[in-house]
């Protein structure tokens, strides 16, 4: 049984620059999310109880081809992309129909995996819509997989409570942060992730068309901030201020 992960190529946030209120998007890397990350742990380790492949899917721009070897170094077995820089900047609507298309490349596969929210975005709706688009049952808010036999037992983390729900594969999970501690890649890891299989596509090669983006971006620009500007010479100087701005209290 193959394990299909769906990963998001985003701009690493920790090198993004602000200018004038907008995000600099020049010369900032690509990577995958964070809790994309989690769900390609959550995979691996599956993998490596149960055996089978890891088969990771992404769309992405042409850049996409070099951002995989991150999830090939991490323990992913091979890869299906749509490369393209059409797909650059996809909604979740485009995202969803892409990768649907996508895992349905995969033949044995028993368990999609999705991170709760994309890296740059967060909308949380590609998994949903995928599951929809495969016409499989799906599982939010999970912390933990058990696979037995052809069932999964997946606990979820609910707001005031927690679940325990089991489900017949093949079927879409959507994973939390908190399941699990994504592994850094060995350097012998990193070095033989560029020979493992992939499959590249194009838009033009897809069975069908992506579904018309839905969501146009009007503005994004990061919030204003007034600085006083407040000249301090002592620590005296700054307890008094810290008062009168009452993030201290007075004796």
């Amino acid at each position: 049984m193959d394990i299909v992960v769906a990963m998001k190529q985003v701009p690493d946030l920790q090198q993004l620059r602000i200018r004038n209120r907008e995000p600099v998007m020049a010369d900032v890397p690509l990577t995958f999310g964070k809790i994309d990350k989690n769900a390609l742990e959550a995979a691996v380790l599956l993998k490596e109880e149960h055996g089978g492949e890891v088969v990771v899917v992404a769309a992405g721009s042409e850049e996409l081809e070099d951002t995989i070897k991150e999830a090939m170094a991490a323990g992913g077995d091979r890869s299906i992309m749509l490369a393209d820089d059409k797909a650059g900047d996809l909604d979740s609507a485009e995202s969803a129909e892409i990768l649907a298309q996508l895992i349905k490349q995969v033949d044995d596969c028993g368990l999609i995996i999705f991170g709760e929210g994309s890296g740059d975005n967060y909308s949380g709706q590609v998994g949903s819509r995928v599951a929809e688009k495969l016409d499989l049952p799906q599982v939010g808010s999970v912390t933990q997989i058990i696979i037995d036999g052809e069932k999964l037992r997946l606990t979820r983390s609910l707001e005031d409570s927690v679940e325990i729900v089991e489900v017949m594969m093949p079927a879409v999970v959507i994973v939390t942060a908190d399941l699990n501690e994504p592994r850094i890649p060995s350097v012998s890891q990193v070095l033989k992730a560029g020979r493992k299989p992939k499959e590249i596509i194009s838009l033009d090669e897809l069975e069908q068309p992506a579904a018309e983006k839905t969501l146009t971006t009007l503005s994004n620009l990061a919030p204003e901030v007034n600085r006083k500007r407040i000249t301090i010479k002592s620590v005296e100087e700054l307890v008094e201020i810290l008062k009168t701005e009452g993030f201290v209290g007075g004796n």
